[in-house]
């Protein structure tokens, strides 16, 4: 049964990971949650349960790690210290905090006797600037910032730790997740921002003419994709998770009109050097081999969100 297994979920208190606790609870896994004694936890209402456990710690304290490892089956690696448009400001932190630390944390996971470590990688910085669109997992990688290279070194390691120690794993190179529970004022997720701009009836900047495509997916489809490895033993480890469709920036702000009945106060500003003009992420290895494929269209999950965002006005 899944209650005899204990799932780790570091970073289980953001946005993608208190989705993940919760659909792991709903499936009777014991659940034990790390992060930073100071982040704001989101949706906690499986506190009480009784399979559920906090550990408040660092990524890059070994002691906080190891015993966070203590006594789990399966580590759900969700934390990164950094952003892809921050990272190449200082590529030591990221280096220092993201990669020493998770090569820590597989140390750990071998000496612990972990079965599985799930990584949740990059699907928009690992490849770089697309030489095909969708982009297959084969697709070269060329990350141009330190978080993208940061990423797939982790990979990497995790390859050899499985050639090494025979400890599975499984990588998910994430599109552009959005829906409940995201932060409208952070500085990633072009969605959330949006979102939560028109609402508030704020101009909405946009780098370049909105022509830039991207691959958004809804948290229900990135938490199913999740758990659709649990189980999985096949001979491919990393798995692209989105939508299999992209949208501009511009359909991203039509839509959110359609859905919030508002006006978008659209301010257009110079492009990034960094943003490629289209990237989009082929999810065929998932629907084959996982059984996975993404259930909630954009603009549901839209008003998902938007809905959300009005009844919690204080959370986003």
């Amino acid at each position: 049964m899944n209650s005899t297994k204990r799932c780790l979920v570091l970073g289980g208190r953001g946005f993608i990971g208190s989705h993940l606790v919760d659909a792991l609870l709903a499936k009777g896994y014991r659940v034990r949650c790390f992060d930073r004694p100071h982040v704001m936890p989101l949706g906690e209402s499986h506190i009480e349960n009784q399979n559920f456990e906090l550990f408040e710690g660092d990524l890059v304290s070994e002691a906080d790690v190891a015993a966070a490892l203590e006594g789990c089956d399966i580590c759900f690696h969700l934390i990164s210290t950094t952003l892809p448009k921050s990272s190449n400001a200082d590529p030591v932190f990221d280096v220092e905090s993201n990669l020493l630390g998770t090569v820590r944390l597989l140390t750990h996971a071998v000496k612990t006797s972990v079965k599985k470590v799930v990584f949740v990688s990059s699907g928009g910085t690992v490849y770089g600037t697309p030489v095909q669109v969708p982009i297959p997992e084969t697709h070269p990688n060329n990350p141009i910032c330190s978080y993208g290279i940061t990423k797939l070194t982790i990979e990497k390691y995790l390859g050899l730790f499985h050639q090494l120690h025979d400890l599975d794993y499984a990588v998910l190179r994430i599109a552009n997740p959005f829906g409940e529970r995201q932060r409208t004022h952070a500085s990633q997720g072009a969605v959330a921002v949006f979102l939560g701009k028109a609402l508030r009836g704020s101009p909405i900047e946009i780098w370049g003419d909105g022509s830039v495509i991207r691959d958004y997916i809804h948290i229900n489809d990135v938490v199913s994709a999740m758990l659709s490895v649990l189980d999985y033993s096949g001979p491919e480890h990393v798995f692209n998770i989105g939508s299999g469709h992209g949208l501009s920036l511009n359909e991203v702000l039509d839509a959110i009109e359609r859905v919030t009945h508002r006006p978008t106060l659209r301010r257009y500003v110079a492009g990034r050097p960094f943003d490629v003009p289209a990237s989009v992420l082929c999810i065929e290895r998932a629907k084959l081999l996982l059984g996975w494929t993404p259930a909630v269209s954009f603009e549901d999950g839209l008003a998902r969100f938007a809905d959300w965002l009005e009844q919690h006005p204080d959370e986003g």
